[in-house]
This record gives structure tokens, sequence and C-alpha cells, in this order.
């Protein structure tokens, strides 16, 4: 990135952090903070031990000095600003969940597709935090990071004081980390009394079980119903491994009846035969699979890390760092709510061919010297694949 670019990309972030609203932290005084300035460029140089008395002196820093990137601490310290992490004396910290595209299965090379994939890992979390948890969603402030994913935010004085080993507690749950699904779903041995031989009874969760039974029995009843009302669901159950024909119509007369898929949410499985049992089983694993959320581990243990700041703009795109709502999550499109620049034409040497889908809009963009719509140019140029004008 040449210097044009840089004088270019802050005169722009400028004009954004003269009117922007800072969504500032419970507590902001409290905070270490930490910025990487346009000042800087092209070097990354984090400075950072800095701490802010008041709303109107951060919002002039940011203002005047112009961050590409800005953060505040996840921890509350008695001395935010002292220059040596043990001086500060830690206080307690915010619960924090990184959700990172990058860091999820089976990344497409679509910038759009990737920023999908990790809002549906973002909705798995909330459903985890609110049902599992019990946070309301006023407890849980999530954020469009700006680049890759979302962060979720937590600041309730019931987690505040949790330790590192305690908040990896957490995302192993949320991972399915060490979780044995035979405790959960499938045979379970009884002992008999005295004289007896043991015995084995297949186990199933009841949706009233609450945590992870409660997920698997919904999964597989909202699996098995999907295939009942779908077009041939007798050829489709009979798919899986071990579902005759006969197991397969006598599922579908289950889940065609009400009091008996009454039952069945209630973990009586008994009218359900010795063979569709493996099916039980298949889909409990398979549900484990498909609910568990990617969170990145090291942020959520970390209780000195750094976090971005909601209402900022991400060096690495010009997106803004947005905070969303649970009831916005779903229909929050990144490449349209986070975009704060205008359509007004740019010109840039492009030197990385692009394919940028911006605000509805999909460009083919080759090397060489062009116009762009001015989001879609920052966007680049942020990216690091065009300079600011023609040469």
């Amino acid at each position: 990135m040449n210097d044009k670019t840089l004088r270019f990309l802050k005169k722009r972030f400028q004009d954004y952090y003269q009117d922007a609203h800072i969504h500032l932290p419970p507590e902001y005084t409290s905070r270490e903070w930490g910025f990487i300035l346009f000042d800087d460029m092209p070097k990354t140089v984090m400075r950072r031990h800095m701490a802010f008395g008041s709303s109107g002196e951060l919002q002039d820093y940011f203002s005047w000095t112009v961050p590409a990137h800005a953060y505040y601490s996840v921890a509350y310290y008695e001395y935010p600003n002292a220059s040596n992490m043990k001086d500060k004396n830690w206080l307690q910290s915010d619960l924090i969940f990184d959700l990172d595209a990058d860091h999820l299965p089976h990344v497409p090379d679509s910038y759009p597709e990737m920023l999908e994939n990790v809002k549906q890992e973002a909705l798995k979390l909330y459903d985890f935090l609110s049902d599992d948890f019990g946070f309301g969603e006023d407890d849980i402030n999530i954020v469009f990071s700006g680049g890759r994913g979302y962060h979720f935010h937590i600041s309730h004085p019931s987690v505040r004081s949790l330790g590192s080993a305690e908040r990896r507690e957490i995302v192993d749950y949320i991972s399915g980390r060490g979780l044995d699904i035979s405790q959960i779903i499938g045979k379970s041995y009884v002992s008999g009394d005295s004289g007896r031989r043991d015995a084995s009874m297949f186990v199933f969760p009841s949706e009233n079980d609450g945590g992870w039974g409660a997920k698997i029995n919904r999964y597989i009843i909202s699996y098995i119903s999907n295939i009942v009302n779908s077009n041939k669901p007798i050829k489709k159950l009979t798919d899986f491994s071990g579902v005759g024909k006969t197991t397969a119509e006598k599922l579908v007369n289950i889940f065609n009846d009400e009091k008996q898929l009454s039952l069945l949410k209630k973990g009586k499985i008994d009218m359900v035969s010795n063979t569709s049992k493996n099916l039980f089983e298949h889909l409990g694993k398979q549900a484990v699979d498909n609910l568990i959320a990617n969170v990145d581990e090291p942020v959520t243990a970390d209780v000195k890390r750094l976090i971005r700041v909601p209402g900022s703009l991400h060096g690495g795109s010009g997106l803004r760092v947005t905070t969303l709502s649970a009831s916005e999550l779903e229909d929050f499109k990144p490449l349209e709510n986070a975009v704060v620049f205008k359509d007004n034409p740019i010109t840039v040497n492009v030197t990385q061919p692009s394919i940028i889908e911006m605000k509805g809009n999909k460009y083919h963009v080759d090397e060489g010297v062009q116009d762009l719509p001015e989001y879609a140019a920052i966007y680049l140029m942020c990216r690091g694949g065009a300079e600011y004008g023609s040469n």
C-alpha cells in the first residue's frame, strides 16, 4: 500500500469518525485500549496500554489520530494504562466468543459464502447461550467483526470472575468436545437382581431434559418429520442402513400420529422397533456434528484479550464493526448493512484481479486502472488489491 493510498484511506476513515457512534463497553474507563494507526503503516504497530476518562476524549482520539483498527480489552483493570501487564491489576473480564470463517470446516472461496457460513455458526452459538446457559437477549451483545466473522460479548456479573479454565469448559460444551453420545442415546446396560442376568435397554433423551439431550431429541424428530412429510418418505427412510420397508412404514405411521409423536418427544421410544433404533443412534451422532458451534477457544480463554471496538471501521475491509440484536442477526447482510461509504466513482489501479460483491452488486475486477464505486474501491484498497489513483 503506497503513501497516496494510505492518505486517501485515512481521510475517508477520518470523515467517518467525525460523526460515527462508537459503542462504548460497560465501564470503559477501566479498559485498556489499543490502536493501529494509518500514520504507522505499512508497519503494524499496536499502540496499546491506553485509557480514556470520558467518551469525548475517546471520540477526539478517533477523529484526530484515525485508527485503521481499534480495540479494547475484555478485561477490567484497576490501572488500565499501566505499561506492564502485571501492574494493571486485573479485576475481571467479559465472556467473549469469536467465530471466524477461516476456522470453519470446508471454507468456500467466495467471501459472501464465507460470511453466510459463519452467520449460521453465530445463530447456533446464540441458541446455546440463550437455551443452555440462560442468558437473555439483553445479556448477549452480538457484533459483526467487520472482517470474517462475529464476536459475542457477555458482560453479565455471573461470568466476569470466571478464569481461563472455566471459560474453556464452556467452549468444550458448546463444541461438543468430550461429549459421550452413548450416555445420551443408545443401549444402556442395567444390572439384574441377584441370580438374574444383566439386561439392556435403549435410552433416548426427552425434549424436556435440557442441554444436549433436548437438542438431540429435537434434531432427530425434526429430521425424520421432514422426511415423513416429503415425497417418497419410505424410499428415503430405507436409504439408511438397517431400515427396511416395514420399519420405514412404522416410522411414517408414528410420525403422523400426534399421540405417538408426543411420547417420542418425551423420550418414550418403546414403540419403535429394534431395527430403527440403529437409525436413532446414527442420527444422534449426526445431530452433534450439525449442532456444535465452532468458536475460537483461545479467544474465549484469554481473560486479557483485546477485541474490536463496535462502531469502528475494520482497516482490512473498510466495513463497520457492527452491533446487532439477536432479532437482527438472521437477516443481517454484512456486505450491505456494514457498508458505510458511498457510490461515487473512485479511480484505482487494480493489482489483484477480484470479484467484489457488495450492496447487491457484483464486480469482476481485472488488473489495471478503472473506476469503482467508493465502497468497492475502499474495500479493495484495504485488502491490498488496488492503489488509489491512476498511477
